[in-house]
């Protein structure tokens, strides 16, 4: 087991590090100058003005933009490599003190949005495939395909408007990391956990009803109903733990696009993430901070997998981690 988890650690650096090259790469190719954006102070209304050239070339020198692309690459790959991300191009914080303040929030609602998604999802995959086309299965499977159909930062927007409206509720303003006050944080996150779960639940819901059909046809089944053994033991011994495997391969991707759902819905719900700070990083053009976070979201997906992975050895003992 340990030597499988260090082989898909070391397979995993050169899925990172094209990543990095990537965003780092697209950085620079975007049009724009980030010396120039800094010098306007990042408004419109100074588009007009004129910088003198020297002044902009001394910033551009001092930012180390001046240097080839080759050579910048090196040295953020370096920095990389010695744990070290640079520091924001608008102050001397560096960006490892930016993520670490908004790391753990965006973390906590994505974590939250898919144990809700497996939460709701499974329970509700397991009755569409018991009751197949009975009115449950077409009622739940009709929520099912519209919240696939519903963009999350839609739904959040219906959310607050609908409370605000007709019910004078907002959600709880302020962030809390979990360590710091559990019950504060749960309160404060999980709407937004909520809302993002939604899309992830029916996913897992659709999926998690495919595969117990299957199963459920399986000979294995008919001969434990044959013995005689209880429907619920059938079903939750037998079936369900079966099919969990493209459940929870799906899990994992979906985390994916939770982290990514964050980017939006945390400015809907003005939550200081990840997200956030993604969007204000890229209106400024701030490179290190944007090649930061994707460098946390990279690592957070890998993990995540790499979790997925090692429950198959759970649900089905047949899969085997050894060096074959």
């Amino acid at each position: 087991m340990r030597a499988y988890i260090i082989r898909r650690l070391l397979f995993s650096i050169p899925a990172v590090l094209m990543t990095l090259i990537l965003i780092f790469l697209m950085l620079r190719i975007l049009p724009g100058d980030v010396a120039e954006t800094m010098l306007l102070g990042g408004a419109s209304g100074n588009a007009g003005m004129i910088i003198p050239k020297e002044v902009h070339d001394a910033l551009v020198k001092d930012l180390g933009l001046d240097k080839p692309i080759p050579v910048q690459l090196a040295q953020f790959i370096w920095g990389v490599v010695r744990g070290d991300l640079g520091k924001s191009l608008y102050s001397n914080e560096t960006v490892w003190n930016y993520i670490g303040q908004r790391a753990p929030i965006t973390l906590q609602i994505s974590i939250m949005a898919l144990f809700l998604g497996l939460f709701f999802g499974i329970p509700i995959g397991v009755i569409t495939a018991i009751k197949q086309d009975s009115l449950p299965d077409y009622v739940l499977r009709f929520f099912s395909i519209m919240f696939l159909a519903i963009p999350s930062f839609w739904l959040g927007l219906v959310v607050l408007l609908v409370g605000a409206t007709l019910f004078n509720w907002m959600p709880p303003v302020g962030r809390n990391v979990f360590w710091e006050g559990p019950l504060e944080s749960l309160r404060q996150s999980i709407w937004p956990s909520l809302i993002l779960a939604s899309h992830s639940t029916a996913v897992i819901a659709r999926m998690t009803r495919s595969t117990m059909l299957e199963v459920l046809r399986e000979d294995y089944i008919r001969t434990a109903r044959a013995k005689g053994l209880a429907e619920q033991v059938v079903i939750v011994r037998h079936a369900l733990k079966n099919a969990l495997i493209p459940v929870v391969t799906i899990a994992g991707l979906a985390f994916g696009g939770l982290l990514a759902g964050t980017v939006i819905l945390e400015r809907v719900f003005t939550i200081p993430g990840m997200g956030t700070l993604f969007i204000n990083s890229i209106t400024r053009r701030d490179y290190p901070i944007i090649q930061g976070i994707v460098l946390v979201i990279a690592i957070s997906f890998v993990f995540v997998n790499l979790i997925v992975d090692l429950l198959y050895g759970w649900l089905d003992p047949r899969i085997s981690y050894g060096s074959g």
